[in-house]
């Protein structure tokens, strides 16, 4: 019996994702797509085992689907093809049809990048630990062995779905009501230019909202011609910050490939923190909850501002702390029915839409709360960004661990520093928010590379400096340096 193929290199802890064509071809997304057939499909379904799948414009997804789409009916499996969507657009699908699904996406990645997010019916995520370590070595014994072939096999149909994601999404936040905005959108060549004009226009038929939407790259482009479509990068949004004060337009959203994170920068071109527009969105979510009378829950992971805590929990939230990465964000989502979930990458998860992420709901949120009042995005912002970060900082160290020993040792062990709150839950945290000067940081190593990545927030910039050189000067710092 041939040795299983070995895909731990393109299979990790959260989806798929590789080179095409040396790591991920046509043979190997048919093996994916068997494998998929056999550990969530068939064993989790209640009648005819389908799945939904769609992909992005990159120019390889069509070829992977396909080949995909063979796996998964040579094991039984009927296959509904969506087509160009975003990756919230699949689960949108997943949820209202109550199937399995796949989209075929590399996100913010390169071109020569593809890849798959896999999930159950009901858009529940498919990670290490919920089937996708099994998805992985049973497709490598596929490859090995080639994929068996059931008697009856599956049928694959096409269907149009962007109609009625737009549909859903207007019936979630109502925009027709608010002054005129102008707003500049910034696609990167990704899926937001397929579905903003659907969901913000009148692309899938639905009534015009106030909205002046002033496109830029919406041609669906995977080879990424004007910028990488990561707007975490602040490179990537150069293009959309000019573009909002050229045409005087009231605020500019930016979407990365797969057009399930959104950025947002204000009227002066200033990008606003993910964490304030988490504190935003949130805010409206739990107002909605207290006033059925119920105690609503707010997610957000641990490198969010304080803020968002501090301001959720006073408008009578419950807000949970939990590890960096979208399959602990949903878990969690899931298992306290919460009402909204927020991270510092601009991911956004709304238990009204499956408890999954979604973009463009988060950016109809911050349309809504901007045109329901007379202020402009940078005043409205400023209430939500208080404290001073530092952002995300990676540094390459010889030695993870002795790196992290030292700032053990000086902020925990010695505690110079004053009394400070310490936990494991991702990286180091330390906390010295309950006493003055109020900060905080994290430390956490990376997955897969000798890197520590830093995040500081403080109550005022002097105290983040000091405390991010601080920390900085004791990782970077040699061994006997």
């Amino acid at each position: 019996m041939p040795a299983p193929v070995d895909l731990s290199a393109l299979i990790k802890a959260y989806d798929v994702r590789g080179t095409y064509p040396d790591q991920l071809d046509a043979r190997v997304a048919r093996a994916i797509g068997a494998a998929f057939a056999d550990v969530v499909v068939l064993p989790e379904a209640t009648g005819t085992p389908t799945v939904v799948v769609g992909n992005d414009m990159r120019p390889s997804g069509p070829e992977l689907v396909g080949a995909f789409a063979d796996g998964l009916t040579a094991r039984g499996v009927d296959v509904v093809l969506i087509g160009l969507c975003s990756t919230d657009g699949l689960y949108h699908a997943s949820g209202a049809r109550g199937v399995p699904g796949a989209m075929f996406t590399a996100s913010h990645n390169p071109a020569e990048y593809n890849g798959i997010k896999l999930c159950r019916a009901g858009a529940r995520p498919v990670g290490q630990d919920s089937g996708l370590t099994q998805v992985r070595e049973l497709a490598g014994r596929y490859l090995a062995e080639e994929v068996p072939v059931v008697d009856a096999p599956g049928t694959v149909r096409e269907e149009e779905m962007l109609t009625e994601y737009a549909t859903f999404l207007r019936s979630l936040v109502d925009l027709s009501g608010g002054r005129p905005l102008k707003v500049v959108v910034d696609a990167g060549n990704g899926m937001g230019g397929h579905t903003v004009p659907a969901v913000l226009g009148t692309g899938a038929g639905l009534p015009e909202l106030p909205l002046d939407v002033v496109p830029l790259y919406f041609e669906l482009d995977g080879t990424f011609p004007n910028h990488e479509a990561n707007p975490l990068e602040p490179a990537n949004l150069v293009d959309l910050q000019a573009a909002v004060v050229e045409h005087g337009a009231d605020l500019g959203l930016a979407f990365d490939g797969d057009a399930d994170r959104c950025f947002v920068v204000d009227e002066n071109g200033d990008a606003v923190s993910p964490s304030a527009i988490t504190a935003l969105v949130g805010l409206r979510e739990v107002a909605r909850e207290v006033a059925a009378g119920r105690t609503p829950t707010v997610i957000h992971n641990l490198i969010t501002s304080q803020v968002v805590p501090d301001l959720l929990g006073a408008a009578g939230a419950r807000t949970v702390r939990t590890r960096v990465g979208h399959s602990f964000i949903k878990a969690q989502m899931a298992e306290h029915d919460a009402v909204f979930g927020g991270e510092h990458s601009a991911h956004y998860y709304f238990r009204d839409f499956f408890f999954a992420d979604t973009g463009m709901l988060a950016a109809m949120h911050v349309l809504a709360a901007l045109g329901s009042q007379p202020h402009p995005l940078s005043a409205l912002a400023d209430q939500y960004q208080p404290y001073a970060a530092s952002g995300e900082i990676n540094s390459r160290v010889t030695d993870v661990a002795a790196a992290r020993a030292r700032v053990v040792e000086a902020y925990v062990t010695q505690q110079g520093a004053g009394p400070v709150e310490v936990d494991e839950l991702d990286g180091l945290t330390v906390s010295h928010w309950s006493s003055h000067p109020q900060w905080w940081f994290n430390l956490r190593a990376s997955n897969t590379e000798p890197l520590l990545r830093l995040n500081v927030e403080a109550a005022d910039e002097d105290v983040m400096e000091k405390v991010r050189d601080d920390v900085l000067g004791l990782v970077r710092q040699e061994e006997g340096a």
